[in-house]
């Protein structure tokens, strides 16, 4: 008999969220997710297209494949790699991966 008393007790009091509680926890998941994920993805996004849109002949580069070569021409969104003696090759400018210092293809 004790159980069934606290248990209508328990159920004769309302214990629902508070809608205001739930608006602000979603809004601090948003800022969570937006400081840990978003912004530093579009820092990562922006710093990728101005060393894309600064890149120029003569450039020595890494692409995300690994292949290092030093840039010939550029056309459009395309650019040509002197990969080896007269060994070019053509490639999308967003597949950079890197700027090497001038003379790092030398060296290696």
């Amino acid at each position: 008999m004790l159980f069934v008393s606290n248990a209508y007790a328990e159920a004769a009091g309302s214990n629902e969220p508070n809608p205001i509680f739930t608006i602000i926890m979603f809004g601090g998941l948003f800022l969570f997710m937006y400081f840990i994920v978003i912004r530093p993805q579009r820092k990562r996004q922006k710093e990728h297209s101005d060393l894309v849109g600064s890149l120029a002949k003569g450039d020595e580069v890494v692409m995300t494949s690994g292949m290092l070569g030093k840039v010939t021409k550029l056309e459009g969104e395309y650019l040509v790699l002197e990969v080896s003696n007269n060994q070019e090759l053509k490639f999308q400018k967003v597949a950079v991966h890197a700027v090497l210092p001038k003379g790092t293809i030398k060296a290696i």
